[in-house]
């Protein structure tokens, strides 16, 4: 898996996590011969999330065959989620 397709699904996995998820209607079972029936209707509040790069220093091996490491500055994710808020969230409580 390349490091793209990793962070990128990392990014999906953070940003389903921060999701609330309201239901605004009861589903309804269509009839016997199959006409009509709803689904249900959701409210999904997203959280804000902020995706960038920042500049880190890292210890990484030398390019040589030897094992002298040197420090070199690499490009790496910076994520910011902020969680969507929502009224009467349990966990906003205690």
């Amino acid at each position: 898996m390349s490091k793209v397709t990793f962070l990128a699904a990392a990014a999906f996995a953070v940003v389903l996590s921060g999701c609330d998820v309201e239901q605004t209607r009861e589903a309804k079972l269509p009839d016997v011969d199959v006409e009509g029936g709803q689904a249900p209707a959701y409210d999904v509040d997203a959280p804000d999330v902020d995706v960038g790069t920042q500049e880190r220093t890292v210890t990484v091996p030398d390019v040589d065959v030897d094992v002298n490491k040197e420090k070199r500055t690499v490009t790496v994710p910076d994520i910011d989620v902020k969680r969507a808020e929502a009224e009467g969230d349990p966990r906003d409580e205690g």
